[in-house]
């Protein structure tokens, strides 16, 4: 029964990760397309705070409850698609946090531009870029660490 309620919590932690990171680049993408500063800057910090409460929350629990499912089922924590998923969740993490960081300066430089009713500033689209071009390294990687939670495939890294 606790290995159960633990697979779902991870799952759980799974879809979680996976779908926020997914519905947070659609939206923000859409907002850029728009190029208006006040509709940037509202789903800027909607996104902000989706991430703070899903993603950070998330992402601080798959550790946990995925070392307890190790724990609990025997398996070891040097096994190779393990190895594998837990260097690809650092990698992810690493594109991860800079993101965080990026989203909140965008956000305030939409709010800024939209109260000042200018346009967004050359700041703004570099950051955008940066944020773009981060997402898909960790997309990525996230779509790996499934397919290896999935299949667990024999893989010798050690």
């Amino acid at each position: 029964m606790l290995e159960q309620l633990l697979l779902l919590a991870h799952v759980i932690g799974a879809t979680v990760l996976f779908g926020t990171g997914a519905g947070i680049a659609f939206f923000m993408a859409f907002a850029h397309g728009t190029r208006d500063p006040k509709l940037i800057a509202h789903v800027a910090g909607t996104v902000v705070i989706a991430d703070t409460l899903f993603t950070a929350t998330a992402a601080l629990l798959q550790p946990v409850t995925g070392y307890l499912l190790v724990r609990l089922i025997g398996w070891d924590l040097t096994e190779g698609w393990i190895a594998l998923s837990l260097l690809l969740y650092v990698f992810t993490g690493l594109f991860w946090l800079p993101v965080v960081g990026i989203q909140i300066r965008m956000r305030n430089l939409a709010r800024a531009a939209a109260a000042a009713r200018v346009e967004l500033p050359a700041a703004y689209f570099r950051l955008y870029r940066i944020w773009f071009a981060f997402g898909f390294p960790a997309f990525f990687a996230v779509i790996g660490i499934l397919w290896l939670m999935l299949n667990k495939p024999t893989i010798t890294l050690f």
